[in-house]
């Protein structure tokens, strides 16, 4: 581990136009936009050293701005949130890593961010740091919605898919893992990735991570029980607000 003291940013990145859900940022679940329930969470972490939203759209600043955040605007021509962490990352020269924290995910857990964050500063042979759950609906495993993730022996990704993989050739030889959308670069591969065009494989399952793999970057990954539910279509608000209340309710 280096001696050099690490300064570890949080970035939720948040646009106005999806094809789904256009202005899903502010869509309020329980009384508050849910840009506003990501941020809430993110700010129990302990091993971050700043959070801000990286945002395109005014509306969104004022949002984020009137809960208190701090917002960093960015071009609206990013094709994915790692071009648009990576804009707001330069106004941040000093810092030593990023986290890339989804804005649609109300009950991303903040204990799992802190370990990405810490895994990341600890070991600086990690390009890249994400984290993956066990499938336990198998019905999941041919959904292309779902990507999954398979692992080396010391935790890092061989390869991410929308397929099932692996095959399950031998019953329960391995847990198939489901990955989770949650990024950690260290300061100086995030500004190489984003200077790199889509690989082939990337253009082929629609994942930027197997950029990071077609170039030989380490992505070790953190196995987690966590789910990370996110709202994804007008028709999981119900869902989400049904364990955002049963939250609230195990916390008073």
């Amino acid at each position: 581990m280096s001696s050099e003291p690490q300064s570890i940013i949080g970035v939720i990145p948040a646009r106005w136009a999806s094809t789904r859900f256009p202005g899903k940022p502010l869509f309020e679940l329980c009384g508050k936009p849910l840009l506003q329930h990501v941020f809430e969470r993110t700010t129990q972490c302990r091993n971050l050293s700043a959070i801000v939203v990286a945002t395109d759209d005014d509306r969104i600043r004022d949002c984020a701005e009137s809960f208190g955040a701090t917002v960093v605007m960015t071009s609206t021509d990013h094709p994915t949130g790692t071009d648009r962490i990576a804009e707001a990352a330069a106004q941040f020269p000093a810092a030593s890593h990023f986290i890339n924290i989804q804005g649609d995910e109300p009950l991303i857990e903040p204990i799992l961010i802190d370990e990405l964050a810490t895994k990341l500063a600890q070991d600086s042979g990690i390009d890249l740091i994400t984290a993956a759950s066990p499938i336990q609906d198998t019905t999941q495993l041919d959904d292309p919605n779902i990507v999954k993730v398979v692992l080396n022996g010391r935790n890092d990704a061989l390869y991410f898919s929308r397929a099932a993989i692996p095959h399950p050739r031998e019953a329960d030889a391995v847990r198939p893992l489901r990955h989770i959308g949650l990024y950690g670069y260290r300061a100086d591969f995030l500004q190489d990735f984003v200077t790199w065009p889509p690989a082939p494989l990337e253009r082929a399952e629609s994942l930027e991570q197997l950029r990071a793999l077609h170039h030989g970057a380490r992505i070790q990954v953190v196995l987690t029980d966590h789910e990370a539910i996110g709202l994804d279509t007008p028709e999981q608000v119900s869902l989400l607000e049904s364990l955002l209340e049963q939250q609230t309710t195990n916390q008073s």
